[in-house]
């Protein structure tokens, strides 16, 4: 038995020892799995901490309100300083007046009558009234010119003051409309990276994490299995064991392999028991007690494939031993 019980502190030893190497292996697997997962997420942090700014791609769009010019004080009314042609009708009563006073001096001369004077003074205040008349001409188509350019000057003023107020309107919608697309470009184009990033640490954590527990169930596996194998080793030593003692029970009983058979006594149950030597000192040397095989309950009795009868000493009430 002491044999059997070395065997299996041996084995056991050997088993556990294997197991216990194997977690020892696992546990390694599941620190490296967890120190992969830091030195990674350091990693990506750092890349993160490289990684270019997100600009705005309409930052540096400015106004044009700028480039719009307000012509109106350019436009100007060129009937504005129109004057009337006075020079031709003052020549013109200059020289009726010369020729007035010529005649007189003649009429003076040759003694003309006064008659004669007053129709040439007569025919002077004509010419000047034709004159003036000619004057007056002149000023009224001068106020209607100047009238009608008036009116195309502020025609003009007006077109070009709505023009100036489209275009700034047009420029702030546009400015407007700039400033909002770019907060949503820039919001968005944080969003995508922040989602991104969140996305990638998540899937590493993940696959180390599984990776660790893999380690971890492998190690506890590793461990159970040795468990387990020493079990099954300490219930195949005990089977062994058994299996010893069963052939240990089993005794060469058969009459004719014996010698010197004297009966010394009887068993509770009434089995003969007998002091004897065998023939052949290879089952045993010296002398023996025991029963003989052919008196045995047939239960008892193994027909050997030598041909002699064994005796399973653990079905009957006598014990074999040396004496």
């Amino acid at each position: 038995m002491a044999f059997f019980v070395k065997a299996a502190i041996v084995m056991g030893v050997a088993t556990l020892g294997s197991a216990v190497i194997g977690s020892v292996g696992a546990g390694k697997q599941a620190r490296r799995a967890a120190g992969n997962k830091a030195r990674l997420e350091d990693k990506l942090q750092t890349l993160e901490n490289e990684r270019q700014p997100i600009i705005n791609p309409y930052a540096g769009v400015g106004s044009l309100s700028g480039m719009i010019t307000d012509l109106s004080d350019m436009v100007s009314n060129p009937f504005a300083n129109l004057g009337v042609a006075t020079s031709a009708a003052e020549i013109e009563i200059e020289e009726a007046d010369i020729a007035l006073a010529n005649t007189l001096d003649i009429l003076r001369a040759t003694g003309a009558s006064a008659g004669g004077a007053t129709a040439l003074a007569q025919a002077a205040l004509q010419s000047k009234k034709g004159v003036a008349a000619s004057i007056e001409q002149q000023e009224a188509a001068n106020e209607k010119a100047r009238a009608q350019g008036q009116a195309n000057l502020e025609k003009m003023q007006m077109a070009e003051a709505q023009r100036v107020q489209s275009g700034l309107f047009g420029e702030a919608q546009r400015m407007q409309e700039v400033g909002v697309k770019g907060k949503s470009f820039v919001y968005g184009e944080k969003e995508r990276r922040e989602t991104e990033q969140l996305n990638r640490v998540q899937a590493q954590i993940t696959g180390q994490a599984q990776a660790e527990v893999a380690a971890r169930q492998n190690q506890t596996a590793m461990l159970a299995g040795g468990v387990s194998a020493l079990g099954n080793i300490g219930s195949s030593v005990i089977g062994a064991y058994g299996a010893q003692q069963a052939n240990t029970n089993l005794v060469n009983s058969d009459r004719r392999l014996k010698k010197n058979i004297k009966l010394i006594g009887v068993s509770p149950k009434g089995l003969n028991i007998y002091a004897f030597e065998y023939i052949n000192k290879k089952y045993g040397k010296g002398l023996w007690q025991g029963v003989m095989s052919d008196e045995v309950p047939k239960h008892a009795v193994i027909n050997h494939s030598n041909g002699f009868d064994k005796v399973d000493y653990s079905k009957l009430d006598v014990t074999f031993k040396q004496v």
